[in-house]
């Protein structure tokens, strides 16, 4: 399950604009949106692709897109 939260967030942080990111990782600007909005899965490519884009690190990678739905829920239950 993909933290959209901790991926919108990171998009915001780039200081590049949704289009520029969606552009700059090979992807249409609606897919992206779409993918935001849980409309579709990510591909590995467009993973890849936004890693590079937004300079993640591989664990950024990682609690972005590959976080399991139960660890969702305890993060959000830390927080309380």
């Amino acid at each position: 399950m993909v933290d959209m939260k901790a991926l919108t967030d990171k998009i915001n942080d780039s200081g590049m604009s949704f289009k520029a990111v969606a552009e700059k990782s090979g992807m249409l600007r609606e897919t992206l949106y779409n993918r935001l909005k849980g409309l579709g899965e990510f591909k590995a490519s467009e993973i890849s692709s936004l890693q590079a884009t937004l300079h993640l690190t591989t664990k950024e990678r990682d609690e972005i897109f590959f976080k399991k739905n139960s660890e969702l829920n305890s993060t959000k239950n830390q927080n309380k």
